[in-house]
């Protein structure tokens, strides 16, 4: 018994980052890649590897190799992906399966070619079955049909998964993947085409505000519920499961609660200050009707939300006044 203690022990130390470490965070521009960087920096982690697209074209695997060899990060981060919401999702299937399948093998190929000790490859909670108990557990993966308003998206995440899967299983690497429910908060995409649920609502509202308009109309029926996680809860999350996590399952990370369409447009349109009319098109797709995650197993880590819903539709909007609407 004492020597299990004591293995224990010494395995958890070794799986630590020691601080000098150096972490390539692949997409560090975005809203989860910014995140990430600043809670390593907070933890004294200094040694970033950080490229944005015009100087590494994650889609190019010349280049990608190139950059490999040439660096041999430590530990990767791979939070880098082509995002969007419905509308987006709808009108560029191509681009979302193409563009991050190439990503996801490149970084991922290159991780084992050159011996990246730890990889973190960021999947969706899309990922899930259309319609599948709630709230959503880890082993409800290919269990049903996907959604079809994202299910481009989701593939390429299913197949990011499986590539992890499929290299720990055959090179015995440590590449783990994490299923994150829907983000919001500062750094987030905003804009009318290519935006989540969040920051598109939360953009169209303010230009109604300013522009006097008296009604907002919102796709879909209002109804659908859905899970949404300040992104500082998510790299804090992120953080512990580089330092803690060594499972070749996958593992969700949410809040814990959710609310409808509906109600989200009038939390935003209050913290905006709008005082129009909000209606709802249910001409327009609702995509999924619920999407709860099961966050048992993570919470079993000691990690749990610090951020409520309010108060981070508050910081992100002051964001957005002071970063977008000023520009």
């Amino acid at each position: 018994m004492v020597f299990l203690i004591f293995f224990l022990i010494i395995s958890n130390l070794l799986a630590k980052m020691p601080t000098d470490s150096k972490i390539f965070v692949a997409g560090h521009n975005g809203l989860v890649g910014s995140s990430i960087c600043r809670v390593l920096r907070e933890n004294g982690y200094n040694n970033l590897i950080l490229k944005n697209h015009n100087e590494l074209d994650l889609e190019n695997e010349s280049l990608v190799d190139e950059f490999f060899k040439d660096n041999k990060p430590d530990y990767v981060f791979l939070s880098a992906a082509k995002v969007g919401g419905i509308l987006a999702n709808n009108n560029y299937p191509v681009d979302f399966l193409t563009k991050n399948l190439r990503i996801e093998l490149n970084v991922i190929s290159s991780s084992y070619k050159y011996g990246v000790k730890k990889l973190l490859f960021l999947g969706s909670s899309c990922i899930y079955p259309r319609l599948c108990s709630q709230p959503i557990k880890e082993e409800y993966l290919l269990n049903g049909f996907l959604e079809p308003t994202n299910e481009w998206y989701a593939i390429a995440k299913i197949a990011g998964i499986k590539m992890c899967q499929a290299y720990n299983k055959q090179y015995n690497t440590n590449f783990i993947s994490c299923m994150p429910t829907n983000l919001y908060g500062p750094e987030d995409n905003f804009s009318l085409l290519g935006s989540h649920v969040i920051p598109g609502l939360m953009l169209r509202i303010h230009n109604a505000k300013i522009n006097n308009e008296s009604e907002v109309v919102i796709w879909g029926t209002g109804s659908p519920r859905r899970e949404f996680l300040y992104i500082d809860d998510l790299a804090e999350a992120l953080f512990a499961l580089m330092n803690e996590y060594n499972s070749n399952e996958i593992i969700n990370i949410g809040c814990g609660y959710d609310l409808t369409i509906n109600e989200l447009a009038h939390n935003i349109a209050a913290v905006v200050n709008y005082k129009g009319k909000l209606i709802f098109d249910s001409s327009k797709p609702d995509g999924t009707p619920q999407k709860l995650l099961n966050i048992s197993k993570i919470k079993s880590f000691g990690w749990a939300p610090k951020m409520n819903l309010i108060n981070g539709l508050e910081i992100t909007y002051k964001w957005f006044i002071e970063n977008i609407d000023s520009k």
